[in-house]
């Protein structure tokens, strides 16, 4: 069954008129200090949902008692969407109704507590969308890129890697190649593992595309540290150094196997080595830093900052993957941010396709404004994508650039977004359904 794409209908969280004897949500979240005159008053928070890309969307608009003043944040959790909006229609937008928009810190504590049982994906992407909403009110308000208000410039644009994949030498070198004509001096490299299903890469021929299809492929470890190290080691010698590689584990070895791999990938050349380990394992980073020399990237599947520190503090990573929505907004991603710059770790924000252009452009926003800043990841947003949202960032020559006009320079054209329904909620979760060659669920 499709979803439909707007929740502002009657049943949408607006301003309501409430007095001190009347607990309402509105009053029971206002501030303990009058709001000066002019400020910006929350009035209805609306959310959408759209697949232009392909993957769900969840769109918060946040609409204020100033004529055409709104804001719009990200919630995409493409595997939980419906869960995300609910929290946001039954919880957290009643809260903010009637509360000045510019007291984010305020809000974003305020929201952040309301669950007793605070934290994870779920709460985080709704409070994320909600926090941008803000940032983006607040900016549009001083008349100022997002940018401005975050510190200001500290380089002109946000350079990006774009991704290959394929399964010969030769076929995914030629690939690098023509990403480096385009402008880009990062490409991720992902590798084809004949017979299994390997992430990041497309099946090799029609049968195992077919597998991929029904699921009926299969993750092998043995054959993934069999096959894959001397491909990349053999991309980097057919390119050059003129380009920096990356790869992207998945989250799929267990410590062990993570330490193999770093141990013999040190003539690929890596400018980073993403996701050797899954969250459930980050206290092996330390271990992983003395396997070898190659770069460590970790974080898009972090949901709270404070996942950061002990890897800050042992000064086991390279590279922070932050995903803005997921860790609650920029409230708190400035603040990590902030930390990463103090122990020399370089941040990677999250930005493939199911990030969409309103969270890239948050990504942005943050990427030119950091001496932190490391490397951007770039999505091919579909024309559909583009049409839904006027201003979305396209990479230019490799980088990315901040918009110069008030906020985050993305709108969201609903007429269009209902062309681009999102498919049935179980749809997107089919890529993650992963099992290991003996038949085991596996990490995806």
């Amino acid at each position: 069954m499709k979803q439909s794409l707007d929740s502002g209908g009657p049943g949408a969280t607006q301003v309501s008129v409430a007095t001190p004897d009347d607990p309402s949500p509105d009053v029971l979240a206002a501030a303990p200090w009058a709001a000066p005159a002019r400020a910006a008053r929350i009035t209805r928070v609306r959310t959408f949902l759209c697949a232009p890309q392909g993957c769900p969307y969840l769109i918060v608009r946040v609409e204020t008692d100033q004529p055409g003043l709104y804001g719009l944040g990200c919630a995409s959790d493409p595997q939980r969407t419906l869960a995300v909006r609910a929290v946001l229609d039954e919880y957290l937008g009643p809260l903010v109704l009637g509360r000045d928009a510019g007291d984010i810190e305020d809000i974003h504590r305020l929201l952040q507590n309301s669950g007793y049982w605070r934290g994870g994906s779920i709460a985080n992407n709704a409070l994320g969308a909600v926090d941008v909403a803000l940032w983006d009110i607040k900016a549009k308000v001083a008349g100022l890129p997002l940018y401005s208000l975050l510190g200001g410039r500290a380089r002109h644009g946000a350079e990006a890697y774009t991704h290959v994949d394929g399964a010969d030498p030769g076929e995914i070198a030629d690939q690098v190649d023509a990403a480096v004509e385009a402008g880009y001096r990062h490409v991720r490299v992902q590798v084809a593992v004949p017979g299994v299903d390997t992430y990041g890469a497309a099946p090799t021929g029609a049968a195992e595309a077919r597998r991929r299809a029904d699921r009926s492929g299969a993750w092998d470890s043995l054959a993934y540290l069999h096959h894959v190290p001397p491909v990349l080691v053999d991309v980097r010698r057919r390119v050059g150094d003129g380009v920096e590689l990356l790869h992207d584990v998945h989250e799929r070895l267990t410590p062990a196997q993570a330490r193999q791999l770093v141990a013999v990938l040190a003539d690929a050349g890596l400018y980073f080595l993403e996701d050797a380990l899954a969250p459930e394992d980050s206290a092996y980073f330390a271990q992983l830093r003395t396997a070898g020399p190659v770069p460590l990237a970790v974080g898009e599947l972090y949901d709270e900052v404070s996942r950061y520190l002990p890897l800050l503090e042992q000064r086991a990573i390279d590279f922070a993957r932050v995903r803005i929505p997921t860790l609650g907004g920029l409230t708190p991603t400035r603040k990590l941010v902030a930390a990463c710059e103090m122990f020399g770790v370089r941040t990677a924000p999250h930005g493939p396709g199911d990030v969409s252009p309103v969270a890239q452009a948050a990504n942005i926003a943050l990427d030119v404004s950091t001496p932190a800043f490391g490397i951007q990841e770039a999505a091919r947003f579909r024309e559909a994508t583009l049409e839904v949202f006027p201003g979305a960032p396209v990479p230019e020559r490799g980088s990315l650039y901040p918009a110069e006009t008030p906020g985050l320079g993305v709108d969201f054209d609903e007429a269009a977004a209902r062309r681009h329904p999102v498919p049935p909620p179980l749809h997107h979760d089919r890529w993650a359904l992963l099992r290991g060659a003996d038949g085991a669920a596996h990490r995806p």
